[in-house]
C-alpha cells in the first residue's frame, strides 16, 4: 500500500510519499501509526501524538478504528484548518 504524507508529517519524515507491506498484526490506521512509529527514531518523534494525526483511506477521511484490509493509498495529516 502507498501511505503519502502532508504537512508537517512529510516535512519531519523528510517524505512525500512510500510503499509499505506492513506486518499481518497491522489491522487498523492505529495499527498502521503504531507500526510507522516502530521503524526509526525519526518516525517515532514524528508520530509522538498519534491524536494529532488523521487520515483517510483513498479519499474518505476514516477513523483511526477503521480497517486497512484492501486500502491502496492513505493519507495522514494533521487537523485542517478552514480560512
Amino acid at each position: 500500500m502507498k501511505i503519502r504524507y502532508f504537512a508537517w508529517l512529510r516535512e519531519r519524515l523528510d517524505l512525500a510519499e512510500e510503499e509499505v507491506s506492513p506486518p499481518l498484526s497491522v489491522l487498523t490506521i492505529a495499527d498502521l501509526i503504531g507500526w510507522l512509529k516502530s521503524r526509526d527514531a525519526v518516525a517515532e518523534a514524528a508520530f509522538s501524538n498519534p491524536r494529532l494525526i488523521k487520515a483517510a483511506i483513498g479519499t474518505e477521511i476514516v477513523a483511526h478504528s477503521a480497517p486497512i484490509a484492501g486500502a491502496t493509498v492513505i493519507a495522514l495529516f494533521p487537523p485542517m484548518t478552514g480560512g
